[in-house]
């Protein structure tokens, strides 16, 4: 396929840095809907196979006719302030170089707010003052996310980290002209073989976020 069409399989994390947002909606909605097909293919209470309708768009056991809809896993993504700085961290499954916002699975029976202190709690020991939401986004990894995206600040006397190794690699202040830095830069696998840190695809909501934030540093956060 790949000498017919002229082209190259590559992975789906990377061609998002290639893909316009059209395509890689497409791209990414059906690939989570594929893998959702997959992994659903008899039904929890029966045990019997499960038949999906056909536009792919839910699935039904005949013994019981249980309906099965595609899911999302709820993630808060939160970018934390002290007002001049931004925190940015990185996981050992990221690629090389790569730093983002801090991000977590909804407990159940938690609220947006509380995920997201605890998470930042959790993750680097710090306690959140404010914080604002920003926008929400469908992701494919590691299993279809609903993405909610939010900013928080903390005291800018407590911004001391105590980065939680179970769950980060490493975790850091940044200052506002090192992230502007970041975000000017385009291609992020030049910059791993030059060292620097980058940041996530345009296309991710974390991208976003981190926007935002150069752009107006010091929005006013909505009470939580």
């Amino acid at each position: 396929m790949e000498t017919e069409l002229k082209g190259s399989f590559t992975k789906l994390r990377k061609a998002l840095f290639q893909l316009n947002t059209k395509d890689a909606s497409l791209l990414t909605t059906a690939q989570a809907l594929l893998r959702w097909h997959d992994a659903h293919q008899f039904c929890s209470r029966s045990g019997q196979p499960t038949k999906k309708n056909m536009a792919g768009s839910k699935r039904v056991c005949p013994s019981n006719k249980i309906i099965y809809y595609p899911q999302m896993a709820p993630v808060v993504i939160t970018l934390v302030s002290d007002g001049t700085r931004c925190l940015l961290a990185r996981q050992s499954s990221f690629p090389k170089g790569m730093y983002s916002a801090l991000a977590g699975f909804c407990d159940i029976g938690e609220s947006m707010e509380e995920a997201v202190r605890r998470e930042v709690a959790e993750e680097v020991g710090l306690e959140v003052e404010t914080l604002q939401y920003s926008a929400s986004q469908h992701w494919p990894f590691p299993n279809s996310s609903l993405m909610i995206a939010c900013h928080a600040t903390v005291k800018p006397g407590q911004t001391e980290i105590q980065v939680n190794l179970k769950e980060l690699e490493a975790a850091g202040w940044f200052s506002h002209d090192e992230v502007a830095t970041a975000l000017r830069k385009n291609n992020p696998y030049t910059q791993q073989q030059n060292g620097t840190f980058w940041l996530p695809p345009k296309l991710a909501i974390a991208h976003q976020l981190i926007k935002e934030w150069v752009e107006k540093p010091s929005c006013s956060p909505l009470p939580a």
